[in-house]
């Protein structure tokens, strides 16, 4: 007789406990690194010197004009402290906000490179020994302490030094050479004894990719940055680095993390910057201050990796579920099974509400990092827009034209807003979205309101169907960053769709089709062209959205009256999954991707009066099943 390994694979374990999905929840909510707006600076200013972490940061000097401004960081806000004692920029720091060190730079105008350096002792700035070499816009080892300090590489009245000097807490000595003289190197990180030099320009004046690595005693070249550039930040050790912003011929918000082996791009800053400020313990947790856009910028940006890091979790021991999986519970005595769960088995349950009830509204980002847009509060539409956090809303930047029934899709930090209603018009309006404001940009070929939207950020989008003056249209318009071109046609013209996914693969389902009340209708994009595929269960318009086009939801809405059904597409069928608590139409969802197709929300809408309720949904993709003989 076979044994159930030689069938599938895999012995028959004994466990005590049923396992639980740690494989599904690290695709929902994986780790990864952004960045959030933090508050601004009382001073805006760039080339300045930082000393300190991401919660606890100071930084002195800069320019324009040439100051001796000094300011502290708590986490939360900034605070002016005592002056230094002399004014200069392209300066370098270390320590922290209670025992730092400030040196070097250039007192300007002209070229006034000095060695001042100056220490920090909580309330007040001293000046003690000079650098050996006066220069500016050198390096500096972030993590470093206010008398374990180390400076290399910038320039002199000369160009560009190699040279490298450590400080005791009392005199600078200089140490071994960089084997490369760069200078526009305010990124750095690590300590006096382990630092990492990263970027610069040459002697050519050329902005450059070289990263260098400190023992203590003399420097080696190591992998490179993936992209060239000067005027960085940098945070972090010797083997866990963040390498931030700069210039690269044209400003930049690119950020690459470094494991100690090898740079991997992540998000981007949302503004980009040069010649910022910086700090940080680590790769998973830095501080962007200040610096250039190009014009002089005040912002701060945190950053910090959010989702289950599958370093550190599970705990030893952890059983995981896996698909195909046959075990023996010798608590409860049952021979149980992991099969694949098909639809998602999910609930909904409460989150924040909002701070202004309205709806109409559109959303993008996903469930924990989410953004609502616009929408019908009285008059001719809603300019509000609103952030979640994963626990509750806070209201930012408001759209430059009011109204509603637009579309939206992208990020948190890069959405783009399209079309809508501001009556007795329906403008072609678009905004886009950099995570702090709305900017018009090239409006659509054609307005309208109540269509769908699809697309990860505000540099590809797709928007489809909608409403005018001219009735029901089944028109499709393809978004590049800068312009918008017309595609191919839905096959069924509506309004009032939900659609997800992304430019060149999304799904468009329901919607309005007067004078009949609604549609089950549901499509597919491939990139070229519009296909029919399986209808809804239940015709519906209005409702929320997430997911891609393979995985999606679809819930609550407008069939009529009000629904809180919930249907999910599995790429090929719907499935009637849990209603959402409060039936509404009109609300916002977040797309997410497709590994958080099943972690969505459903913020604001009508019940029929305006709501402010937020409610999320979350699933699992797996079931435990217990066998029996039946």
């Amino acid at each position: 007789m076979s044994e159930y390994k030689g069938i599938k694979g895999f012995q028959v374990q004994t466990r005590t406990e049923d396992p639980v999905p740690y494989a599904q929840a690290l695709a929902d909510n994986p780790y990864a690194g952004t960045w959030a707006s933090g508050a601004d600076v009382n001073l805006g200013r760039s080339e300045m010197a930082s000393a300190g972490t991401s919660t606890a940061n100071m930084i002195s000097g800069g320019e324009p004009p040439t100051t001796v401004n000094a300011e502290q960081w708590n986490g939360s806000s900034w605070t002016e402290v005592a002056n230094l004692n002399t004014a200069r920029y392209g300066l370098m720091g270390a320590g922290t906000t209670t025992a730092a060190v400030s040196f070097g730079g250039d007192t300007g105008p002209g070229s006034n490179r000095i060695g001042n350096t100056e220490t920090w002792n909580g309330s007040a700035w001293t000046e003690v020994a000079d650098l050996n070499e006066g220069r500016f816009r050198l390096g500096s080892a972030q993590s470093a302490t206010y008398t374990a300090a180390l400076a290399f590489g910038g320039a002199d009245p000369g160009g560009g030094v190699a040279s490298t000097e450590t400080w005791n807490g009392s005199s600078w000595t200089e140490v071994g050479d960089l084997n490369e003289a760069n200078y526009n190197i305010p990124g750095g990180a690590g300590t006096n004894t382990a630092a990492l030099q990263m970027g610069g320009a040459n002697g050519a004046g050329n902005e450059v990719a070289t990263v260098e690595s400190w023992n203590g005693s003399a420097w080696t070249e190591i992998a490179d940055l993936n992209t060239a550039r000067d005027y960085l930040g940098g945070a972090g050790t010797q083997t866990s680095a963040l390498a931030y912003g700069g210039n690269t011929g044209s400003v930049t918000g690119k950020t690459e993390s470094w494991d100690g082996s090898s740079w991997t791009e992540v998000n981007d800053m949302a503004t980009a910057r040069q010649q910022i400020g910086c700090g940080g313990a680590s790769n998973a947790a830095a501080l962007a201050t200040a610096g250039e856009e190009p014009s002089t910028s005040a912002k701060t940006e945190e950053w910090a990796f959010t989702g289950l890091d599958p370093s550190t979790t599970p705990a030893a021991g952890y059983a995981d579920a896996i698909t195909g999986d046959f075990y023996y519970n010798s608590t409860t005595g049952q021979f149980k099974t992991v099969n694949d769960g098909g639809a998602p088995i999910g609930t909904w349950s409460s989150g924040g509400t909002m701070n202004t009830a309205r709806y109409d509204q559109t959303g993008a980002g996903s469930q924990t990092s989410a953004l609502a847009v616009g929408g019908y509060v009285s008059g001719p539409g809603s300019a509000l827009t609103e952030l979640y956090d994963g626990s509750s809303w806070t209201e930012v930047g408001d759209l430059n034209s009011g109204r509603y029934g637009q579309s939206s899709s992208g990020t948190q930090t890069a959405a783009l807003a399209a079309g809508g209603s501001h009556p007795p018009s329906t403008p072609a309006y678009v905004e886009s979205w950099n995570g702090s404001a709305w900017t018009e940009v090239a409006d659509l070929n054609t307005g309208r309101n109540m269509t769908g939207q699809a697309g990860a950020a505000n540099t590809a989008n797709l928007v489809f169907s909608g409403q005018n003056g001219s009735g029901q249209q089944a028109l499709a318009e393809l978004w590049n960053g800068s312009s918008w071109t017309e595609v191919g046609d839905l096959n069924q013209a509506r309004h009032a769709v939900f659609g997800t996914g992304s430019s060149t693969a999304a799904i468009c389902a329901g919607g309005n089709l007067p004078p009949s009340p609604y549609s089950v209708n549901a499509e597919i994009w491939d990139g070229s062209s519009w296909t029919e595929v399986n209808n809804l269960n239940e015709k519906k318009g209005r409702s929320g959205t997430g997911g891609v086009s393979t995985l999606a939801l679809v819930f609550a809405g407008v069939v009529p009256p009000i629904t809180a059904k919930t249907e999910s597409w599995d790429g090929s069928s719907w499935t009637e999954v849990a209603d959402v608590s409060t039936a509404r139409s009109g609300g916002a969802g977040t797309p997410g991707t497709s590994s958080t197709s099943t972690k969505t929300l459903l913020a604001g809408g009508g019940t029929p009066s305006l709501s402010g309720i937020t409610e999320e949904f979350n699933a699992a993709d797996f079931q435990i099943k217990t066998v029996t003989t039946s």
